[in-house]
């Protein structure tokens, strides 16, 4: 939401909102724009003033049955879910639509800032906080591409079964990945992969289509076609793959190969191989819109990553604090690999906030597997969606007791305050502490900084 409305208001439209009194990753972007969110739900905040002519809502607090989105309705004044106005500014423009389980938001990202680097001057809509190398996640270009996420939850939980991203007409699709990480929309593995398929179908114009050859589950999209279907991956047999990735602390290097030509190698500002091949992703679409190397190559070595994407903190001496959202096992596993990449001789502490009762119980073979690349692993208590009324029976206790079967490093510490009472008597100097998860976790990395600070 808030990189939509950093797009409108560059777009000249007045813009105003309401939240929840909380502060989220996205506050920096929203206070450099100038758009301060009115606190909390109420009629009065479209009757007090000038009436909107359109009210965007998400499927957070309510969705439809806001008392804020009721009462636009009452007053005759239009109303979207999210994923429909994305799909409505969209409109018009040449669409780059990043879809995939994990890795659309940093996939999206890059792409946004190689554009952006080369003088196109793109429209984009990255669902994260600020992007290092641009200078916000949302922005209203002259250019004619829109770049944004396309996201496979539904539209309107309880009322439109849609699903996000099929308001997007892409010229070019990226499809990253196809996973099952969201038990409480969809029955089936198979269930995501048709809604994948449908966003395929309904392309427009260069019907450009990239899938990660790695990928099992997005071999579906490898049917013949009338598309132009580009592979990447790691395997040699994609038409975009990397070889030589070396690491250093603080950088990727990697050289590239393009349908068996190479064509020399690029650095990033990231870790982990799945940024590699997000990379490769990134330099797909951008070949297809006819960007030179050397314009691929500068943006890409200009993008320093987004908030909560191993998101470096802060240090205190030699002991480093990360933050990621990564919530699904898949995207922890890549991470803390990422980590172990960058960092091999170092001690790893994560510290795993699970997201969702439905999402924990539904994966926990795979939550079990998942943290063979961390030394030490803590579990507070799970972050409940507003959408869940019961806990079916799962605890952290409980997917405590599953990780255990392979890791003996591993502590149930409740809260925030347990978290820091641990880390206060276990932390070392050299270690790497990161914080994980899709829940309010991003606050705490500060907060361990401010305790190693006073404990030094």
């Amino acid at each position: 939401m808030t990189a939509l409305a950093i797009y409108c208001k560059e777009k000249g439209f007045a813009v105003t909102g309401s939240d929840i009194d909380e502060d989220f990753p996205t506050k920096e972007s929203l206070d450099k724009a100038g758009i301060t969110p009115l606190l909390g739900f109420f009629a009065d905040h479209l009757l007090a003033s000038e009436k909107p002519d359109l009210v965007i809502y998400t499927g957070a607090h309510n969705g439809r049955d806001n008392i804020e989105v009721q009462t636009a309705r009452e007053l005759g004044i239009e109303t979207m879910p999210h994923g429909r106005a994305l799909g409505y500014f969209m409109d018009g423009s040449t669409q780059i639509s990043v879809a995939g389980s994990h890795g659309k938001t940093t996939t999206t990202a890059m792409i946004a800032t190689i554009l952006s680097s080369s003088g196109q001057d793109p429209s984009y809509a990255v669902g994260c906080g600020p992007i290092i190398g641009l200078s916000s996640s949302g922005h209203y270009g002259k250019g004619q591409a829109f770049v944004a996420e396309a996201d496979e939850y539904i539209t309107d939980p309880g009322h439109d079964q849609t699903p996000r991203f099929l308001w997007q007409h892409p010229n070019i699709l990226v499809v990253t990945n196809i996973d099952y990480d969201h038990p409480d929309a969809y029955p089936s593995l198979t269930a995501v992969q048709q809604a994948f398929m449908a966003l395929f179908h309904q392309q427009q114009g260069l019907k450009t289509t990239l899938v990660n050859a790695d990928d099992p589950e997005s071999t579906v999209l490898l049917k013949k076609s009338d598309h132009e279907i580009i592979t990447y991956g790691l395997s040699k047999k994609a038409d975009v793959h990397p070889s030589h990735i070396r690491f250093e602390e603080g950088k990727t290097v990697f050289d590239l190969t393009l349908k068996d030509i190479p064509v020399g190698s690029f650095e990033l500002m990231v870790a982990g191989v799945h940024n590699v091949k997000n990379a490769c992703a990134a330099i797909g679409a951008c070949v297809s819109l006819g960007l030179s190397w050397e314009d691929i190559r500068k943006g890409l070595a200009t993008f320093g990553g987004t908030k909560r994407r191993f998101e470096h903190i802060g240090s205190v001496g030699t002991i480093k604090v990360y933050d990621d959202y990564a919530h699904h096992p898949h995207e922890i596993e890549a991470t803390l690999k990422g980590a172990r990449e960058w960092f091999p001789k170092r001690r790893i502490i994560t510290i795993f906030q699970p997201h969702t009762f439905s999402r924990t119980k539904a994966l926990l073979p795979e939550f079990a597997k998942c943290f063979a690349d961390s030394d030490i692993v803590c579990i507070p208590d799970i972050y409940a969606s507003a959408r869940e009324h019961e806990n079916l029976g799962m605890h952290s206790t409980v997917l405590v007791e599953a990780i255990k079967k392979n890791k003996q490093d591993i502590f149930y510490t409740k809260d925030e305050k347990e978290t820091l009472h641990f880390l206060k008597s276990h932390t070392q100097e050299g270690d790497i502490i990161l914080t994980m998860g899709a829940g309010d976790i991003y606050w705490w990395g500060k907060h361990i900084i401010e305790q190693l600070t006073i404990n030094n």
